[in-house]
C-alpha cells in the first residue's frame, strides 16, 4: 500500500501546499489525510481548497477555523481581527464553500489510528511537545495507539498517556516552531511516520497576501509568522 499524506493547517498558502503534495507523490504517496483549516489566514483560499478536492483518495476533517469560518455570526463584535479574516476569507472561497468545510466531520479513524485537528477533546486545546498536565483530559476517551492532530503549528511525536503515541505532522501552510519550511508526514505500510519539511516560495505568498488584503490586522500577521515561524 502507498504512502498516506498527513496534511494539516495548510491555511490558504497554495505554494507551501503544492511543494508538499510535490514532495509526497515523489515519497509514493497516493493517499490523503487533510487535518483541518484549509483557508483562513491566507492568500489563496479557494485555490487551496480547489486543488485538495482534486485529490482522487483524500478523507477530510474540520478544523477551528473551518467551523469558525461557516459561523461567522458566533464570533464575538470585539474579536475585530478575527471578525475581519473570516469575512475576507469567506468572500474569497465563496459562502458555499466555507459552509461545507464547516460540516465535516470532527474526527476519523482509519487503519487503526485516531486523526482529530486539535485533540479529542476539542478542536482548540491540543498536545504540546513535551508532556502536560492535562494529556490524559485531552485524550478523552480515545482508545487508539495512535492519535495524530494539528492546530498548534509545531511539528512533533511523542509517547503519550495510555502508551498512546502522539503526533503532530506540522503546519503545510504556516509553520509556528522556528522553521519556515513547510511541514508534514508520511505514514508508511508498516505504520512507521515520516516527517518532513519541505522549501517553498515564501515571498509568493508574503507577496500575495499584501496584494489581495494589503495593511489588515489579520493580513500583517500572517506575514509576521510566515516570515519568523513564530507565533
Amino acid at each position: 500500500m502507498p504512502p498516506l499524506a498527513l496534511l494539516y493547517d495548510v491555511h490558504g498558502n497554495l505554494p507551501a501546499l503544492e511543494a508538499v503534495l510535490a514532495d509526497a507523490r515523489a515519497g509514493g504517496a497516493q493517499r490523503f489525510l487533510l487535518g483541518g483549516d484549509y483557508g483562513l489566514f491566507g492568500p489563496f483560499p479557494a485555490e487551496v481548497v480547489a486543488t485538495l478536492r482534486a485529490l482522487e483518495d483524500a478523507a477530510w476533517i474540520r478544523g477551528n477555523v473551518d467551523r469558525w469560518g461557516s459561523e461567522p455570526g458566533e464570533i464575538p463584535a470585539e474579536e475585530e481581527l478575527l471578525v475581519r479574516a473570516i469575512a475576507d476569507y469567506r468572500e474569497a472561497l465563496g459562502d458555499e464553500a466555507a459552509d461545507q468545510l464547516g460540516e465535516l466531520p470532527e474526527q476519523v479513524v482509519l487503519d487503526g489510528t485516531r486523526y482529530c485537528h486539535a485533540s479529542p477533546l476539542s478542536d482548540l486545546r491540543s498536545f504540546l511537545p513535551e508532556p502536560g498536565h492535562e494529556d490524559e483530559e485531552l485524550l478523552a476517551d480515545a482508545g487508539e495507539p495512535r492519535l495524530v492532530f494539528g492546530h498548534t503549528h509545531l511539528q512533533f511525536r511523542r509517547p503519550g498517556p495510555r502508551g498512546v503515541e502522539l503526533l503532530n505532522p506540522g503546519s503545510v501552510g504556516l509553520p509556528l516552531d522556528g522553521d519556515a519550511r513547510a511541514a508534514f508526514a508520511l505514514v508508511h505500510d508498516d505504520a512507521s511516520i515520516e516527517l518532513r519539511r519541505v522549501e517553498y516560495d515564501t515571498e509568493l505568498t508574503v507577496g500575495a497576501l499584501r496584494d489581495r488584503f494589503g495593511p489588515v490586522a489579520w493580513a500583517r500577521r500572517s506575514i509576521k509568522r510566515l516570515v519568523t515561524a513564530e507565533p
